[in-house]
Parts: structure tokens; C-alpha cells; sequence
């Protein structure tokens, strides 16, 4: 009963949502395919079983799961490595079964150790690059495929050369078709949606399609705006159902036996999970409603659809970061319209493949536009600034690296930097000195420790400790202490033989500091320690 309320309840934002995130995934599911040198079916029934099995298995409300362009590279290499798609498609199937096993092992916990700076500079990277890639699709060139998001295209050019080479090819009747659905977009977003109920419920890239496709059939005859086949979406078109039935692929699985096929099984799991666990990151910031979705809920999940998917001749399943932030930008409420999305593109490919056949590739890319300006607002660079360089600087590097490179080595730049980040903070806050004036003859410091002190510490403490002056009367207080590494005990017995040569006194004060070795910390701290 709840579950019937909620539908009824969610229904007249999951379902215009879904719309859009069907007209989002159709090309990248057929350019990905495409990418990877793949049956353009395969990218289809992989954003298919993306949509209605793992979209139903998942724990997320607004992710969206389908072929990702992080894998397109791996699939390329790897059908031609394992000698053909259906030697393949076991890897597939055997990677799902992995994935599972990460499921079960709990492996879901790695996607909360990125920081925040990385995971936001993910979304502004993607969102920079959809623009950059979709430029020269709005123009009518479309020399690459959809999908393709890493800086070097597979013609040999790259992101920038391919926007150049666009201004030289455009197509006067998919750049003003383009135009006009941008128009239609950003009258639909800023104006119209705010004046009617009619208006929240059809939404304005339905209207950009149905638009393109008129102009499409209205102008196909004229030489000068007309918009050749090459321009538009390409669906496979069955003749009859067993000719539908045909395109299915299965895994051969005497191959089974293959170590190749068990590295490439491995390697596919271990990528798709973690391009899941970030988008999931991701997604869960993005959303309004704040969700938190269950991670390895969401990895068993990928595993069934992977493991489906690979039976019936699908590429591998990631959740998806373009299609997710286009469900949540659209409104998107429940899980129901990814699963909606599932069937949409199910019901077209059978039903309708001749008329998605009509469909511009430009008025697609201008929704594509809208889709990756929201996620690369001008505002968040400025916001990310003002939050110091603790977060500009991985968040900088995480978007330069996505735009120069691809997701993931982007991801692993900012990564890196991250960590970098925090190993100099931990130098930084390892201790604070007080200095007060000699007493006695000796100059009087108390050195305070902070409440973790590990190995990375033992530069900063050590540099202070040789930088004693003689004459010193030192107080270590560790009552705010709860774990000394051992490497900083060390550090401490080996100043106390120091210590006796510059005329060092040294006190401690401590509570309850918690140490690997006691009895070395005894060893150094038999002087006399002090209970505050």
C-alpha cells in the first residue's frame, strides 16, 4: 500500500524525468557502443537492463545506471584481446559475479574516503566536458560518437582540435535546429515551467525532439538546411521479431578457462565499481532531498545487471553520472524513473526505431548543454576559492585532469593531491609550542601534542625538538593525546639521550595517551610524569 501511495505520489515528476533521461541515454548508449567497438545493440540493452533491473535492485532514488564511457577503452582492447565480442561478453557476466562478491565483502565503504573537494570537482570536470563535446555534435560533426569523454579522440584528434575542425564542417540545418531546441530549452526552463502545471508535466526537451524531427521531415528535400542521415540517431532497425531477436549476443563460455578473460572479468568489476561508488557519491550530493544511498546495496545491484547484461549480449553496467544529474536536474523523484527510462528505451527500440531515427544528434547535444552547465556552474568555482586552497586546489585538479585526460585518471589526480593536502596539514597540526621567558637560568617551552600523532608527524615534531635551545626546561603535555605512534616514541627516547647533553630538563603531563609500545613509553617517561 505504501509503495502504491508513493508511485502515485512521485509519478508526475518521475515520469517527465524519465523522458528526459531516456532522449540523454539513447545516444550515449549507441555512441558508447559505438566507442567501444561494440554491436550498437549492446549499448542498448545495456542501458535497458541498467534502467529496469538495476534500477529496481538499487538502493538510490535518482541514480541511473547504463554503459559507461569510462569503459569504452577496456571493451575496445579487450574484444579484440579475447578474441571476439562473445569471449567477451563471459568477462562481462564473470566481472557482475565479482562484483557481488565485493557486494557481500562490504567493499561499498571505499566510496566515502574521497573527499568532498574531488567528488565536486567529478561533477564540474563532467559537466565542463559534456559542454566541450557536445560543441561540435550542436554544430552537425559528427566525425566521433557520443559517449566518447576521454581528451583524445579515437580519430587521432582531441577535445579541442575537434571543436576547431567543427567550425570548418558545420551543418546549416542541424545548427539552426540546434539553436532552436536551446531556445525552446531555456524558455521551458526559465519561463514557462513557472507559469503552468502543463508546463512541469511536458517537458521542454520532449518538445525540443518533437520540434527537431518536424524540422527534420519538413526540410530533408532542401539542399541548403536539409539534414542528412549522417546527422542523425541511429537505431538499429529490425525487419521482423526474429530478426529483433537476432541482434542478442551470448558469451561463449569455453573460454571460461582463460586467464585473459579472468584479468579483463577483474579489471571490469574493479573500474565499474569504483566509477559506481563516485557517481553514487556524487549523485547523493547532488540530490535535493539529500538521500544517502546504501553502497553495497548499490554494488550487488551492478553486479545482477552486469551479470544479466553479459548473458544477453550487453555491454558492462556502471550508474552513470550524466544520466543521474539529468534525472535530478529534470525533477526526478524515485527509482521508478530510472526504471521508466529502462522500458522507454525497450518500448522505441521495438516499437518506434524508424522515428527515433528522425531524431536531429543536434538537438540532442543542446540538451546535453543544459545538462552540463548545471553541473559546472560559474558560482561553484568562486565558492570553491573562497573555501581556501585546502579545497580550490583538488577540486581544480580533479577538473583539469577529467578535461586533459579522462574520469577516471582525473579522479586519481585529485586523489593524489587530496592526500597531499592533508599529509601537510598533519605536519602542520602535529603540535603548538608556548614559549615563556627563562626562569631559572632556562628558557621555559611547553610543547602540546595533538590527539593523533602518527609517523607523518615525526618531520615536524623532530625539526622542533633538534631547534631546542641548551638550557631548556621542556613540558610535553599529552593530555589531549589519544594515540602515539611508535615512531614518535622513538623519536622522543632518542631526544632524551640528546636531551642530557644540552642541559634539558623535560616534564610530562599526561592522562590517558594511548601508545603502541607502553613500555618504551615508560622507558622514556620514567623522569617523573605529572597528572594535570
Amino acid at each position: 500500500m505504501y509503495i502504491t501511495m508513493n508511485f502515485i505520489k512521485n509519478i508526475k515528476n518521475d515520469l517527465p524525468s524519465s523522458i528526459v533521461v531516456f532522449f540523454v541515454a539513447l545516444p550515449l548508449c549507441l555512441g558508447i557502443a559505438l566507442a567501444s567497438g561494440a554491436p550498437l545493440f549492446s549499448g542498448l540493452i545495456a542501458g535497458i537492463v541498467g534502467g529496469i533491473v538495476v534500477g529496481a535492485l538499487s538502493g538510490s532514488n535518482i541514480g541511473v545506471s547504463g554503459p559507461a564511457a569510462g569503459l569504452a577503452a577496456i571493451v575496445l582492447t579487450s574484444i579484440g584481446a579475447l578474441g571476439g565480442f562473445e569471449n567477451f561478453l563471459v568477462a562481462v557476466v564473470l566481472g557482475g559475479i565479482i562484483q557481488l562478491l565485493f557486494g557481500v565483502l562490504k567493499a561499498g565503504i571505499i566510496g566515502y574516503y574521497f573527499p568532498s573537494s574531488v567528488i565536486k570537482g567529478m561533477l564540474t570536470g563532467i559537466g565542463i566536458i559534456i559542454i566541450l563535446k557536445q560543441i561540435p555534435h550542436f554544430f552537425g560533426y559528427d566525425d566521433n560518437p557520443e559517449g566518447n569523454f576521454a581528451f583524445f579522440e579515437i580519430d587521432g584528434g582531441n577535445t579541442f582540435s575537434e571543436i576547431i575542425n567543427s567550425l570548418n564542417f558545420i551543418s546549416p540545418g542541424a545548427t539552426i535546429v540546434a539553436v532552436l531546441s536551446l531556445g525552446i530549452l531555456l524558455l521551458w526552463d526559465k519561463v514557462l515551467v513557472k507559469k503552468a502545471k502543463f508546463f512541469q508535466i511536458v517537458q521542454g526537451p520532449l518538445v525540443a525532439v518533437a520540434v527537431g524531427i518536424i524540422f527534420y521531415l519538413v526540410t530533408k528535400d532542401n539542399s541548403n538546411i536539409g539534414i542528412s542521415q549522417d546527422h542523425l540517431v541511429s537505431v538499429p532497425i529490425p525487419g521482423d521479431l526474429t530478426s529483433f531477436l537476432g541482434q542478442f549476443s551470448f558469451p561463449n563460455f569455453a573460454v571460461i578457462g582463460n586467464m585473459d578473460v579472468w584479468i579483463t572479468a577483474f579489471t571490469i568489476a574493479l573500474v565499474a565499481s569504483l566509477e559506481t561508488l563516485l557517481c553514487v557519491e556524487a549523485t547523493d550530493k547532488l540530490d535535493p532531498e539529500k538521500h544517502v544511498t546504501p553502497t553495497n546495496r548499490e554494488l550487488l545491484a551492478q553486479g545482477t545487471g552486469n551479470i544479466i547484461s553479459g548473458m544477453i549480449g550487453g555491454l558492462p553496467i556502471t550508474q552513470v553520472i550524466v544520466r543521474s544529474s539529468a534525472n535530478i536536474q529534470s525533477g526526478g523523484k524515485s527509482k521508478m524513473s530510472a526504471i521508466i527510462h529502462g522500458f522507454l528505451l525497450l518500448i522505441s527500440v521495438i516499437l518506434i526505431p524508424r522515428l527515433l531515427n528522425k531524431i536531429p544528434l543536434s538537438v540532442l547535444a543542446s540538451i546535453l548543454l543544459i545538462v552540463g552547465y548545471k553541473l559546472a556552474k560559474p558560482s561553484l568555482f568562486k565558492k570553491m576559492y573562497e573555501l581556501g586552497w585546502k579545497q580550490s586546489i583538488p577540486f581544480t585538479v580533479t577538473v583539469l585532469g577529467i578535461i586533459f585526460t579522462d574520469l577516471l585518471v582525473g579522479i586519481g589526480l585529485g586523489l593524489m593531491v587530496g592526500i597531499v593536502v592533508i599529509l601537510i596539514k598533519s605536519y602542520q597540526n602535529s603540535h603548538f609550542l608556548h614559549i615563556e621567558d627563562k626562569s631559572n637560568g632556562k628558557h621555559k617551552i611547553v610543547m602540546t601534542l595533538a590527539e593523533e600523532v602518527t609517523f607523518f608527524n615525526k618531520g615536524a615534531i623532530l625539526k622542533e625538538l633538534d631547534q631546542l635551545p641548551e638550557d631548556t626546561y621542556l613540558t610535553l603535555d599529552v593530555r589531549k593525546t589519544r594515540y602515539l605512534d611508535n615512531d614518535i616514541i622513538e623519536i622522543l627516547e632518542d631526544f632524551s639521550e640528546k636531551a642530557k647533553n644540552k642541559n634539558i630538563d623535560i616534564q610530562l603531563i599526561s592522562e590517558r595517551a594511548v601508545v603502541e609500545n607502553p613500555d618504551s613509553y615508560i622507558k622514556f617517561f620514567k623522569l617523573r610524569p605529572k597528572s594535570a
